[in-house]
């Protein structure tokens, strides 16, 4: 899950530079495309697919869905939120996730549990809000973090549904079944955009963007939140997306942009501070 924050980080700044150039759905059907197909040969070469693991179809459906909601309303919440905001609604996910992991699993939350995603979602909501009290009391959210929002509802209910849904099945042939679903889902859906799209005029940062995020940013992901969601609880998995705005700033000031305003910054430590009372227990 450490991991899995430094790589989503990056969609977040890639996909912000990219965000204006394509549409969400076309890109997200192609980069599914191509994370299916790479899982694919993964699986194939390891575990194998074999045709038990394809039984009750409509599993691969629910988290292929929510999955393909989460990634459109990101790249979609993108063209109009700075990616660190961005990044602060997504760490919002472990809260939710708590209590999507109470209503379908029945687990519990501890008072430190409970104590850190408070701290989290303080911290979340300090960044949201550029650290401007007057848009904090007003609850004036940005047009693109609330669109986002949605996605990070959808991708908190994901966590509790892997263990929920598995019936067995490894996680490399697991996450071929969503990566498939989400891409068929995705191509019904959006094939008015895709065919719109003229794929040989893009620019060059889409193609990159496109390239990271379906290796990267889906495949690589997937297989590392659905190998820790079957070990930890589901407050406990998305704890570590409270890392995801830090990541982002390294990945912004790597890009040539500049540091956030020291007083945002307090927000991001706040929410490093809810995965360090998160990851140590009680």
């Amino acid at each position: 899950m450490l991991l899995f924050s430094a790589l989503v980080a990056g969609s977040f700044s890639l996909g912000a530079l990219a965000a204006d150039e394509i549409s969400p759905t076309a890109l997200n059907a192609a980069r599914f495309a191509i994370a299916a197909a790479l899982i694919a040969v993964a699986a194939l070469a390891t575990t194998g697919l074999p045709r038990s693991a394809f039984r009750a179809p409509w599993r691969y459906l629910v988290l292929g869905g929510l999955f393909s909601i989460y990634f459109v309303t990101m790249f979609e919440g993108l063209k109009t939120a700075p990616p660190v905001s961005s990044a602060a609604v997504f760490t919002l996910t472990p809260l939710i996730a708590a209590g999507f992991g109470w209503m379908l699993e029945r687990q519990r939350m501890t008072g430190r549990i409970a104590l850190a995603l408070a701290i989290g979602a303080a911290g979340a909501l300090w960044v949201i809000f550029r650290a401007d009290i007057g848009a904090l009391l007003a609850f004036e959210i940005g047009r693109g973090e609330e669109i986002f929002f949605w996605g990070c509802v959808a991708h908190a209910a994901y966590t509790p549904m892997v263990p929920r849904l598995n019936r067995g099945e490894p996680p490399v042939v697991f996450t071929f079944g969503t990566l498939l679903a989400s891409c068929l889902l995705l191509f019904v859906y959006g094939w008015t955009d895709i065919m719109a799209t003229d794929w040989a005029a893009l620019p060059a940062i889409v193609w990159i963007t496109l390239i990271y995020v379906a290796t990267i940013g889906a495949a690589v992901t997937f297989v590392l939140v659905q190998y820790a969601a079957m070990r930890l609880p589901a407050s406990k998995v998305m704890a570590y997306t409270y890392l995801v705005p830090t990541w982002v700033i390294g990945w912004e000031v790597a890009l040539g942009q500049p540091m956030p305003p020291l007083l945002v910054m307090a927000g991001v430590g706040l929410t490093v501070l809810a995965l360090v009372l998160l990851v140590e227990g009680d």
